[in-house]
């Protein structure tokens, strides 16, 4: 009997169906239906945890069918598939099939299996929630002093360290001083910064450490949703306010009642919507669509963007009234490669954190690997930091991630690289011939590390005599961070 998460497609194109079938049966048991006649015989058949419904068919949508799916098997996770983003549709997806996931086409391979991922994890949780549920009825007294336990354990994660992850002489320091400064008074903060800096973890620092703790933190991406959706999920909406809008929703300010209310990518809402941002702000009071009367809310707002506000001020891109309401106080969080001293730290932290979210043991980095990680300049900052260790603790074998893993494009770094080879090579002083050996330095060392400094594979590789690869390294200097542990070293330093 299959242990894996049970997936059921509905979609009439046959060879939709077969393409992701394809790609999800060695991590799902896969369930096809070309019809929904025929996906409603699976489901009283089959226990299926998540049902992926193409939005399209000639006999019915996706959306008509997931509702009904919703009545019959109300546990089933529910998600859309289609090629069409209209926000009607997304919106009648969301609240009347209570759809999980509204995935657009053309679909990314990984981005869907993770998607997928997600929703299994939610299923069980669901399931463990039903049982939760039972429990406290029967013990409400132990589920209090369970919630209260964790709520205190939480934020001395928060006031210990900022739950920051920095070295002991990091610049972050000062960064998280003033965080900690600002914590306990209720103003509003504006945190910038390039993106995966860390903003919505200061966020988070600056909520557990104030005096709004115990309330709820609530978070919203400003840029991901357009104006009517973006409103309607802040400030709520009556019965029938929209297309779609069945039943009246609470908004996140009004659910965030007493706590605090984190607005990301805010330099990315309209100038129309920043206007009745703006009046949230003022008058502490918001309207949901479709109701005629304002409701007090008492929330505190911390903010983010990855854009200069003021230059948007000036150039009449950003309002400057709602600019200064959201900037009572503006703190920078610094780029990964102004901190390339806590990347040992933060490597290991990430690198703890991917074990347990892929299932795949690993003790640490070689000390060439952490060398080369700091010598990249990381555009995408920590978020880029995390993806590259995720992918090299995918491809090792051993329990220690070596040089070997990283990235080509990462080990082809110098330190302050600009953002590609011909950018380095424009950019640098002197004659032609000293740019390119510095390219070619470069190439050698990302070829040798890749190879594990296996000589004769590098010389290969690159159409050299190992005699002429040894004449280049010692042109160069190019010598080994650190010698192998293998039973090959002798053969790679050769």
């Amino acid at each position: 009997m299959s242990t894996l998460p049970t997936v059921l497609i509905l979609d009439d194109e046959v060879r939709s169906l077969e393409s992701m079938q394809r790609i999800l049966q060695d991590d799902f048991e896969i369930l096809t239906a070309s019809s929904a006649a025929e996906a409603e015989q699976l489901l009283e058949k089959e226990w299926v945890q998540i049902i992926l419904c193409d939005q399209r068919m000639p006999d019915i949508t996706g959306v008509e069918f997931l509702k009904q799916v919703r009545e019959q098997w109300p546990d089933v996770i529910r998600m859309i598939i289609s090629g069409y983003t209209d926000s009607e549709d997304i919106i009648d997806a969301v609240n009347d099939a209570g759809i999980y996931q509204y995935i657009t086409k053309p679909w990314n391979p990984e981005q869907l299996i993770l998607t997928l991922r997600n929703a299994a994890h939610l299923f069980q949780l669901n399931r463990q929630n039903e049982l939760l549920s039972v429990e406290l009825k029967l013990s409400p007294r132990k589920l209090e002093e369970d919630v209260t336990d964790k709520r205190e354990r939480l934020r001395s994660h928060y006031s210990e360290d900022d739950g920051i992850v920095r070295a002991e002489d990091s610049c972050l320091n000062e960064v998280c001083a003033s965080l900690r400064q600002v914590s306990p008074f209720d103003v509003s903060v504006l945190l910038t910064g390039e993106s995966g800096t860390g903003k919505e973890l200061a966020a988070r620092a600056l909520h557990y450490n104030s005096l709004r703790w115990e309330n709820p933190f609530v978070v919203e991406n400003c840029a991901a949703l357009p104006d009517e959706l973006l409103e309607s999920e802040l400030f709520g909406y009556k019965r029938g306010a929209f297309t779609g809008a069945t039943e009246d929703r609470t908004g996140l300010f009004e659910r965030a009642a007493g706590g605090t209310v984190f607005l990301d990518e805010i330099g990315e809402v309209s100038p129309a919507f920043q206007v009745k941002l703006l009046r949230v702000l003022q008058e502490g009071e918001i309207r949901p669509l479709g109701s005629g009367r304002t409701r007090k809310v008492d929330v505190r707002v911390i903010a983010a963007t990855n854009r200069d506000l003021e230059a948007d001020v000036r150039e009449g891109r950003f309002r400057e009234d709602l600019y200064y309401r959201l900037a009572g106080v503006t703190i920078c969080m610094p780029p990964l490669r102004d901190r390339l001293g806590d990347i040992p730290v933060l490597a290991r932290a990430l690198l703890h954190q991917a074990t347990h979210a892929l299932g795949k043991p690993a003790t640490d980095f070689t000390d060439e690997a952490l060398v080369c990680l700091q010598q990249y300049h990381w555009p995408g900052n920590v978020r880029e930091l995390q993806n590259e260790i995720q992918h090299m603790l995918i491809l090792v074998d051993g329990g220690t991630l070596g040089a070997d893993l990283i990235s080509p494009r990462v080990l082809r770094a110098a330190p302050q690289e600009s953002e590609s080879m011909l950018d380095a090579i424009a950019g640098a002083q002197g004659p032609l011939k000293t740019r390119i050996e510095s390219v070619e330095a470069s190439i050698l060392r990302e070829t040798l590390i890749r190879n594990r400094w296996n000589k004769s594979r590098a010389a290969k590789e690159l159409g050299l005599s190992r005699v002429g690869l040894r004449s280049k390294l010692e042109r160069y200097g190019l010598e080994r961070i650190e010698q192998l542990d293998t039973g090959d070293a002798r053969e790679a330093t050769a």
